[in-house]
This record gives structure tokens, C-alpha cells and sequence, in this order.
């Protein structure tokens, strides 16, 4: 337990056994930023970004793996053997379709893992929900659905004029069985409601009268008559609720349903009206046990009853505070936070098979639960790392990442971006380049720092494969000359040659530098890397820091302004930070 898995979720999901996790949250990709014309567009046709992104050398039906989870789903069973070939008549092979494929397999692995009294809420926008709706309830059957969790995302959006604003996200919450763990906090009540509907007053404090029955007829204990007032006749019956049952001998465990009433009775708890319709005192209490609409509401602050927050402030959407890590797609850790504790006890296991930047993981470790979790993105697993370093008490390990060339060798055949981001990594680099956009010779930047010259930069290129060729070299020196960078570093797979070694050679020194002489172009293969005896031929390096916040533009802070894009900032104390991340002042 406690694992960063840096691979395909569905490969590591295979090899976790079954029913050995308590709780799975998911937010899988390709929702909140798709349309409906990427996921319904045909794949014959050039796709666009967003569609590309999500489905490059991954999901997309030309490189088959779409196809093979679409026929290794309808293998599955007789819910899904009707469902996904019903999908794919009507969608046929597009995105949509493609990506429902891909779910399906990766949720039929979590309900195998899931304990019987284990939940998964997976979290989805309007765009596709209704049809991982119908994933969920062919897998967890319609019987295990709980709710469709309303959770506002985002302020507003007043930029429309074809629809409303979208600002809510939809969590699906499924449990595994009937019995199931489930102890939701509450809302306090509003200052206001008390007033209102807390009028009494006893020796115990305030309280309000509230129906001791329920709607419906019943036939056991529950319906029979009570000191002359029979809930059959009004078609109704007894129903106790649980802060009244806390003060009895072992919650009434035991006790007849009139026996109940009595000891209530007699503690003064119940009350009957002139007409002798009996109603219970009911009092403060902890407020209302969470609904299905998690909704922050701006403005009210200080109304709720005994707190300071304003109404569902602790899953607020992220807005410019000292949470927001900058990730595309991150939650707030309140988020997380509300469901771990309301679906899970302490020391259960948590898993995220999609867990990005690592929300999921943080609120687990912050509450004493195990945790697992699973991303594709070399980025995301060492984020998480960073991230985690603020628990020092925290033990885990990362399983995927390559430790041997051999490892780096099937990194590099299954995806080329993460092996560049791994060796980049690997060598010390601070800061990638993402996959859009045209291809500048940039894969990484290192910042170092260099005296009295302020800092340099090192610009990392990275090549994968069995080939090597001489122009890399030149391509790379280009590179560092027009970005007017300090070094460039060509890592390879294969070992280089000869005249590679020279070529890069005969580029020069590093120049104003305080670190001694430096070759200025220099070439690592990822053996160095791994054995670790490449780093001393390059300027000592600081640790890269993770920064925590965003830039805001005040009015008494500055906007900072940079003379090329991709750079950081040394503090005093030698740490590089991202610029988007810090808050500059006004002197």
C-alpha cells in the first residue's frame, strides 16, 4: 500500500487482488474540456486537438486497443454483451465511443477489487456522464446506485449565448453491495433557521417539535397504537429517529417499539398536541446530513451555525489560492476530503487509477488511510512526490518508473513523451514541454545557479530509439544558441558515436560561468543517468521546488515579467521556483 504507479491503470488494476479496496474515486480524462462534437466526430476525418490529445498512440481505434476493449467488455457478461454493442450501432467508431470502450474494461477491474463493502465515486461532466451512467449501472447493476452528486465546479460563465452556464460537475456514487460503509458528515444549520424553528426552550436548551412518524402503513411493532394514538389510522407509523434512539439503554437496541416510546415518553422527550398527536423535541444537534448538491455559495459567510465558512466552503472550486498547483484538471483536497471521510474509516485503502496531481492521495495520507495511486504521466507521479514532502512521517514507493536500461527501452516503445519527460527527469530537469505545439528541439529546462552571472539555463533535448545521428548535436547547439541559453544537454538511448563525441566537443565551453569549465554541449545516454555518473560533468544543481499558488494581479502586486517563456526564479535560499506560481508585491 502507499503506491505511486506510473503506467497504465488498466495493466496495474489487472495485478491488484481481489476485493482489497475500500474506496475508489476516479476522475478519468477527456471529460470537462471535450465537446460534443470531439467525442461524436468521426475518426476518418482530421481530429481536433482536444480529441487528438486524448487519444494519441493511447485509446484511439487506429492503434486498435480501442477495439480490443470494446470486444474484451462485450466478453464480460450479459448486461455489457448488450450495452456496448449497443453503444457502438448507434455512436459508431468515434471518440465517444472509443473512450466508453476504454472505461468499461477499467471499471469491470474495479468492481473485482472493490470489497463487498466498498463505494466508487467517479466524477464526470454532462458531457459523457449519462453514458458512464449506464456503464456503472451494467457493472454495479442499477441497485448499487446511490446518487448523482451535484458538485458546483466553478463561479459562473457569462461568456453564452446558446446555453446556461455550465458550472457543476456530476459525481456518480455506487457502492459494491447493500452493505456498505456510509457515515456522511453535516451541514450546520443557518443562524437564520435556528431562529426561526428553534422556538422552545427547556431546562436542556432550545429545540423545535418534528413528526415522531413517518409516512405509510406498516404491520410490525411500528404501526401498532401508542397512549391512544393509532399511526395506522392516519396511514402512517412510528418511526423513531436515531438522536432520540442515542439516549437509550444501548440505542433501544433490543427494545420494543412502545417500550421505546415510553422511556422517551418519560425523559419528556415527546410532546402531544392538544389533538393528542404525538411529536418529538428536536434539537440542534450537528445540522443536516450532506445532500446530493455540493454547492459553495458565495457570500455567506458567517451564517451557518457555529462556524465562520461560508455554505459548503470546504469544497469550494479552486480559484486563485494557496492550493492551486496550476494542474489542468485538479479538485480541491476539501473535495476528496468529504467523500474519504464519509465513505471510508480509518486505515482503509484508497485507490485513484487516474489520479493527476495527486488531490486523491494528499487527502488520504492527511487521514491516517492507506492509498494507491495510478497515472500514466511521468509529470503527475513526481508532482505527487513533491506534494507529499510536506508529510514528513509519509512512507511510500513508486513501482513503474525504470530503474534498468531495459525498462527504459519498453518506456521508450510504449510512449515516447513519457520517456523523454523520464529521462529529462532522470538528468534533473525543473521544468517540460508539453506535447502541443510545434517541436521547438526542447524537451526539458534545467536552471542552475551561477554567482554573480544570476542563473543559467540548460536546455535538454532527448531521443529515444536504437539509431543515433550527428546532426542531433548541431541541431541542439541551434537550439541553446537561439533561446541564447548557457548549455544543452543531447540525451540518447543508443550509446553515440565517436564523431558525435567530437562534434560536441569542438562547440565550446560554457562561458561566464562560476562552476569551472564546462563543455557546452554535452551528450548523456540513459546508462549514465541511471548509474548516476553523468551529473558531474554538469554545473551543481538545486533541487526543483514545486510551487504552491497562483500569480494574482491586484492591485497592489506587480505582474512579472520574464524575457523568455519557459524560465525560473532562484530564491535566496537557492530553490528554483515556476514564476506562474509566485506573488510579487509592490514595494
Amino acid at each position: 500500500m502507499n503506491t505511486l504507479h506510473f503506467g497504465d491503470n488498466l495493466e496495474v488494476l489487472k495485478n491488484i487482488k481481489d476485493e482489497s479496496v475500500d474506496l475508489i474515486y476516479l476522475d478519468p480524462p477527456f471529460n470537462s474540456n471535450a465537446t460534443y462534437n470531439v467525442l461524436f466526430s468521426e475518426r476518418d476525418g482530421l481530429p481536433s486537438q482536444a480529441q487528438a490529445d486524448a487519444f494519441e498512440d493511447t485509446w484511439g481505434w487506429e492503434t486498435g486497443i480501442a477495439a480490443r476493449a470494446f470486444d474484451d467488455a462485450t466478453k464480460c457478461g450479459d448486461n455489457l454483451a448488450i450495452l456496448m454493442p449497443s453503444f457502438r450501432a448507434w455512436l459508431g467508431d468515434t471518440g465517444l465511443t472509443a473512450y466508453l470502450s476504454m472505461m468499461a474494461v477499467r471499471l469491470i477491474e474495479m468492481k473485482r477489487i472493490l470489497k463487498p463493502s466498498g463505494s466508487l465515486f467517479l466524477h464526470c461532466d454532462p458531457t459523457a456522464g449519462h453514458y458512464l451512467k449506464l456503464l456503472l449501472d451494467a457493472i454495479f447493476t442499477a441497485q448499487n446506485f446511490r446518487n448523482e452528486i451535484i458538485w458546483r465546479r466553478s463561479a459562473s460563465h457569462n461568456k453564452l449565448s446558446r446555453q446556461f452556464g455550465p458550472i457543476h460537475d456530476t459525481i456518480l456514487f455506487y457502492s459494491a453491495s447493500e452493505d456498505f460503509v456510509f457515515h456522511p458528515g453535516r451541514t450546520p444549520y443557518t443562524k437564520d433557521y435556528i431562529a426561526k424553528m428553534f422556538r422552545y426552550q427547556d431546562e436542556k436548551g432550545a429545540y423545535r417539535l418534528n413528526e415522531i412518524t413517518g409516512s405509510g402503513v406498516r404491520t410490525g411493532q411500528s404501526g401498532k397504537p401508542w397512549k391512544g394514538y393509532n399511526p395506522t389510522a392516519k396511514g402512517r407509523h412510528w418511526a423513531i429517529p436515531a438522536s432520540l434512539r442515542a439516549s437509550l439503554p444501548r440505542a433501544g437496541q433490543g427494545m420494543a417499539t412502545q417500550a421505546m416510546l415510553d422511556a422517551l415518553a418519560k425523559e419528556g422527550a415527546i410532546v402531544f398536541s392538544p389533538s393528542g398527536r404525538p411529536t418529538y423535541k428536536q434539537r440542534e444537534g450537528e445540522g443536516v446530513p450532506y445532500q446530493d448538491v455540493w454547492a459553495y455559495q458565495p457570500g455567506t459567510k458567517g451564517v451557518l451555525q457555529g462556524r465562520d465558512e461560508g455554505i459548503d466552503q470546504d469544497v469550494k472550486w479552486l480559484d486563485d489560492d494557496d492550493e492551486r498547483l496550476g494542474y489542468p484538471t485538479q479538485k480541491p483536497i476539501g473535495l476528496l476530503e468529504r467523500i474519504i471521510e464519509s465513505s471510508s474509516d480509518e486505515g482503509a485503502v484508497i485507490l485513484d487509477p487516474f489520479c493527476g496531481c495527486g488531490t486523491t492521495v494528499e487527502a488520504a495520507e492527511r487521514m491516517k488511510r492507506q492509498w494507491i495511486g495510478i497515472d500514466i504521466a511521468h509529470y503527475a507521479i513526481t508532482l505527487i512526490e513533491r506534494r507529499l514532502e510536506r508529510y514528513p512521517e509519509s512512507s511510500f514507493k513508486v513501482e513503474g518508473r525504470p530503474t534498468t536500461l531495459a525498462g527504459a527501452i519498453e518506456l521508450a516503445k510504449r510512449d515516447k513523451h513519457q520517456f523523454q519527460w523520464w529521462a529529462a527527469w532522470l538528468l534533473g530537469a525543473q521544468r517540460y514541454e508539453g506535447k502541443k505545439g510545434a517541436d521547438r528541439g526542447i524537451d526539458a529546462n534545467i536552471f542552475f545557479p551561477n554567482g554573480p552571472y544570476g542563473f543559467g539555463r540548460i536546455i535538454v533535448s532527448v531521443k529515444g530509439g536504437d539509431n543515433v545521428s550527428p546532426v542531433w548535436v548541431r541541431e541542439l547547439a541551434g537550439v541553446v544558441d537561439r533561446e541564447k541559453a548557457d548549455m544543452g544537454v543531447l540525451v540518447t538511448l543508443a550509446e553515440p558515436t565517436r564523431g558525435m563525441k567530437v562534434e560536441a566537443a569542438g562547440l565550446g565551453l560554457l562561458q561566464r560561468s562560476v562552476h569551472g569549465q564546462k563543455q557546452r554541449i554535452q551528450i548523456a545516454t540513459v546508462a549514465e543517468l541511471l548509474s548516476g555518473t553523468f551529473q558531474k560533468h554538469l554545473p551543481p544543481l538545486p533541487r526543483p521546488q514545486i510551487g504552491i499558488g497562483r500569480k494574482r494581479k491586484d492591485k497592489d502586486q506587480l505582474e512579472l515579467m520574464l524575457p523568455f517563456e519557459t524560465t525560473a526564479i532562484m530564491t535566496e535560499d537557492g530553490a528554483f521556483v515556476d514564476p506562474r506560481y509566485l506573488t510579487i508585491k509592490a514595494s
